[in-house]
């Protein structure tokens, strides 16, 4: 059913704790895992300003090993890619460029006021994914 799970992870603790969900997954329905993580830029194709965390190659590189590592430890073999770009449509990009049949997230609920939730990730993502999207609380 799942033949191949896409997993965009980043430092947030929602993504740690969907990351059980995601070993869960990928175990039963015999998963290719592929984790990504976006080195974040904004619209016009510079840093981002808040200069935060996933605006450094370096950071997602070790974000990508360390949660490689941690499915290892669960004998659980992961892909990792590393892609520049706007995180939501390099998500739903990356999902369709290796035929993901699921996509797996944690959402920090931050900023989902009304006005707010057609900004998150997390909501562009389920609204452009060529896939079904599964939202870790």
């Amino acid at each position: 059913m799942f033949k191949t799970v896409l997993f965009p992870v980043d430092r947030s603790r929602e993504s740690r704790e969907a990351a059980d969900l995601v070993a869960n997954i990928v175990k039963t329905y015999n998963s290719r895992l592929i984790l990504l993580s976006v080195v974040e830029k904004t619209p016009g194709g510079e840093d981002s300003p808040e200069g935060g965390l996933m605006s450094s190659e370096e950071e997602v590189a070790k974000i990508l090993q360390g949660a490689q590592m941690l499915f290892s430890q669960q004998n659980i073999e992961a892909e990792i890619i590393e892609r520049e770009g706007i995180p939501s449509f390099t998500i739903c990009d990356v999902a369709d460029d290796i035929g993901a049949n699921l996509i797996v997230m944690g959402c920090r609920g931050l900023g989902l006021t009304e006005e707010k939730a057609a900004e998150s990730v997390t909501n562009k993502v389920i609204n452009l994914a060529p896939c079904p999207v599964l939202v870790v609380p």
